[in-house]
């Protein structure tokens, strides 16, 4: 009898895919560059508890009073719960698009718990809240206009689900979905 183990195979490492590889990842590239322009352009403005008036000096709320004059009135409305929500848009997720932007292109497979966190985040604590307002509040904070709420906001949870499913399983970026 001799001393040695068998000791089993490593498995070998499977490399990422190059980033043309990973058609949904541009998508995502694009998608989430977009999200970080309208944190900056509309989130930024609630957050900070900017008072949305179509004469405002601030062309970002003077977009923002557009939109909400006409199409959600929740927005315009300015709840302390809906300024919590928009500032964490603002000020802590558009720096997660930027990680997750470079990610994409690096791919850095760590970014894949971030991202069920982030996604998780986004669509429990804000899709859920707003969207019912929005939906089943008070007729003052309901949307008149459901189709064009849906229009500017169903993408805020539509990518962050698509993500969510993306990196659902470790390595991400050695597969192509």
């Amino acid at each position: 009898m001799s001393n040695d183990r068998i000791t089993p195979p490593h498995p070998t490492p499977v490399a990422n895919l190059p980033l043309r590889r990973r058609p949904m990842d541009i998508l995502f590239l694009i998608v989430f560059s977009v999200f970080i322009v309208t944190c900056i352009i509309s989130d930024s403005v609630e957050g900070l508890g900017l008072d949305m008036t179509p004469d405002s000096p601030n062309i970002l709320v003077r977009w923002n009073y557009w939109y909400a004059s006409n199409f959600d009135p929740l927005y315009m409305s300015h709840p302390l719960w809906l300024r919590f929500i928009s500032g964490t848009s603002a000020f802590v997720y558009v720096i997660f698009y930027v990680v997750l932007i470079i990610s994409l292109v690096r791919a850095w497979n760590w970014i894949q718990l971030p991202s069920v966190i982030y996604a998780t985040m986004i669509i429990c604590l804000t899709g859920i809240p707003i969207f019912g307002v929005e939906f089943f509040g008070e007729p003052g904070q309901a949307t008149p206009n459901p189709a064009v709420f849906l229009a500017f906001n169903l993408p805020y949870i539509i990518m962050p689900a698509l993500l969510l499913i993306r990196m659902r399983k470790p390595s991400p970026f050695t597969r192509r979905w």
